[in-house]
């Protein structure tokens, strides 16, 4: 079940059980190891990833007002409860952080996720009233507003100029003291499901951190990798990578089987275990445990659904849940491909080929693929746009799903990062965001043409977005959804014509330096990734600008084993008083994985011309209580994922939905 560690140095914790498994090397780090490290932790230096002690200072100034404000709060309402002066005097109340904060990897201007923990005679409807109102009053507390409805219900402000994210539970005591410890399982007794889901953050953090036998170390390395997996394109728990509370658990994994390395074997270290791991064993950090408090917890014997999972990687806290049950056949092949490619660069540091700073470059998304769905969501106003571009975002991957079952696409490959549309060709009262798909095409032997029709995959996709925006009445005028196909010498239509320029300069660059020792990488395609790019390529999305759609694409190029006479054509979906509605039929398209006949998880594949016999509807685990939102902590996961197909698209004279085609027409011949 584990190792105990009798001999550890420099704050290690000794006697205590390491994962579940022996470690694979107790060996300590040499002088060159530290020194390797140190250029690590030098080379971080520029992107941002380290506060100053006055920023650091400030967090806790911060955080030490809120709890005392927690605290007087409590102490109120005890009062109007009637509570007598005794035991008001000792009722207590406490924040907790938790996310990177609590792990200690925050970057500068993070915002701060905090739980606030009140005894059992505290209503959470006292938290979104009282509360709510003496934050409204205190002239340090900006932009407060409350998501009372969420799976997981918060209040969010700045404090002082840092963003804070505040959950709450009530716990079955009478009292919260200030040395309260929320590891214990017994601590969930009795308490609804949305107070257990509030403790999940800081009940996996904390166990995360106990978990590991170097805290410094595992800082250090985490960091490393949050920044690589932001920089390559492959953080984001909602489009199907990995979050902040996944890549924490990994590293912890590897620090666990390497106890004594420093972050810069550590980091290298988790590229060779994770380049090499059979997914989808799961990575555990500790033997799962029954507390008999008869919670949903993460159980592929048990649990059908979770059998379906490709990457699963499981929470050390009870109630244990799979954090990446978003991942995809298409983000874990592209995520595979990254572990073996920061393999095989920190290969060529540690044997001093090459510096840390190339570990941190990104490729260039715009050169990987000959082919890519632009998706585009647009509002007429900004705030209209800020809602809309969040729903639609949270829903792409099931657009990358019904692109992942087309039996002639090998790979749907999203960029987390979107982009604001092309101002010189805009409607001023246009707000407009691009997310781009890269996609491969499976190529058909034995066949002079295929025609490919990509109408049903984006149709079912669309509605799945405007169902879901129609139930939580959401859906405004001029909100609208529009996926285009374009080839790749097309994207400068849509793209600013000084970024796909750079992009092509230093992919000569790219090939002019490949014989300098250090090792390239290959796309899948077959094409050469460009690393030249500045640009953090993380989760957050661009500010929407006044912008509109670009104009026709051109023709397709005949130098592409693919060819689409109709490579500008759309699939438009559009909200308005004056479009004829033409509501096609849909289903639910987000269906599981299939396993085969070897136990091996493949994408189950549908066929371009659907039949009316669907895909298995896929069974959402009702456990999943990781939050999904705006940060990597943020994973708020909706009592419903998807509307249900038997509910009508949104048809009323205020908003009506129309839909085009998109057929691609492969030619085996230049």
């Amino acid at each position: 079940l584990g190792e105990t560690n009798n001999s550890m140095h420099g704050g290690q914790q000794p006697q205590k059980h390491y994962g579940i498994t022996s470690s694979i090397s107790m060996a300590f780090p040499r002088e060159v190891d530290h020194q390797y490290t140190h250029k690590l932790s030098e080379a971080m230096k520029p992107f941002g990833v380290f506060e100053d002690e006055d920023e650091l200072n400030h967090r806790l100034a911060v955080l030490g007002k809120l709890n005392t404000f927690v605290k007087e709060w409590i102490a109120e309402i005890s009062e109007t409860k009637n509570l007598p002066p005794s035991a008001i005097t000792n009722v207590g109340g406490k924040i907790f952080t938790f996310g990177s904060y609590r792990l200690g990897v925050h970057t500068k201007g993070a915002d701060i996720d905090a739980l606030c923990v009140s005894p059992r005679h505290v209503e959470r409807t006292d938290f979104f009233d009282s509360f709510f109102a003496k934050l409204k009053l205190h002239e340090e507390i900006k932009d407060l507003r409350a998501v009372e409805d969420a799976f997981v219900p918060v209040i969010k402000f700045k404090f002082d100029g840092i963003e804070i994210d505040l959950l709450f539970a009530r716990l079955a005591l009478q009292s919260i003291p200030d040395n309260l410890d929320l590891r214990g399982d017994s601590h969930l007794r009795n308490l609804d499901i949305r107070c257990i889901r509030s403790l999940n953050g800081c009940r996996v953090t904390d166990e995360i951190l106990y978990l590991v036998p170097n805290k410094e170390n595992f800082r250090l390395t985490l960091r490393a990798i949050k920044l690589w997996a932001k920089r390559r394109g492959i953080y984001s728990n909602m489009l199907g990578f990995l979050g902040g509370v996944s890549w924490a658990m990994l590293v912890a994994r590897t620090c666990q089987l390497y106890p004594n390395a420093v972050a810069a074997t550590l980091v290298h270290k988790f590229f060779l275990v994770f380049s090499k791991w059979e997914w989808p064993n799961p990575v555990l950090l500790k033997q799962p445990e029954d507390s008999n408090l008869n919670l949903p917890v993460w159980d592929p014997r048990v649990n059908p659904s979770d059998r379906y999972h490709l990457m699963p990687i499981i929470t050390p806290a009870y109630p244990q849940q799979n954090s990446t049950y978003n991942v995809s056949s298409s983000t874990r092949t592209i995520m595979s491909e990254e572990f073996k490619y920061g393999l095989s660069v920190t290969d060529d540091i540690l044997q001093g080929k090459t510096d840390w700073s190339k570990l941190f470059q990104p490729p260039n998304f715009f050169l990987k693929y000959k082919h890519y769905i632009v998706l585009t969501a647009s509002a007429s106003t900004e705030e209209n746009q800020l809602e809309w571009i969040g729903l639609v975002e949270s829903k792409i991957r099931v657009l990358v799903g019904n692109l992942e079952r087309n039996e002639y696409i090998t790979l749907a490959h999203v960029n987390p990062t979107s982009f604001p549309g092309n101002k010189e060709s805009c409607s001023e009262n246009e707000f407009v965001s691009m997310w781009f798909i890269g996609i491969i095409f499976k190529k058909v032997e034995n066949a002079e043409s295929v025609n490919i029709d990509l109408t049903y995959d984006i149709q079912s996709f669309t509605d799945t977005v405007y169902r879901q925006a129609n139930n939580i009445n959401m859906l405004k005028d001029g909100m609208k959804i529009e996926a285009t196909h374009v080839k790749k010498k097309q994207l400068h239509q849509y793209l600013p014509v000084e970024l796909v320029q750079r992009k092509k300069r230093s992919i000569v660059e790219l090939n002019r330096n490949s014989n300098g020792g250090s090792s390239k990488r290959s796309s899948l395609d077959g094409s050469q990734l460009d690393s030249s790019r500045d640009t953090d390529s993380g989760t957050p999305f661009s500010s929407p600008t006044s912008v509109c759609k670009p104009s026709r694409p051109a023709a397709s190029d005949t130098d592409d084993r693919w060819v689409s006479p109709s490579a500008g054509s759309t699939i438009p979906t559009v909200v308005g008083r004056s479009v004829v509605p033409c509501l096609g039929s849909s289903r639910d398209t987000s269906s599981p994985t299939e396993q085969n006949q070897n136990g091996a998880t493949a994408a189950a594949k549908r066929p371009h011309s659907p039949t009316q016999d669907g895909p298995p509807k896929r069974i959402r685990d009702p456990a999943d209580l990781v939050r999904r939102g705006s940060g990597p902590w943020m994973d708020i996961l909706p009592s419903m994922e998807l509307p249900d197909v038997t509910s009508p698209l949104p048809s009323s004279n205020h908003q009506r939905v129309v839909k085009n085609s998109i057929r691609l027409a492969l030619n085996r011949h230049r």
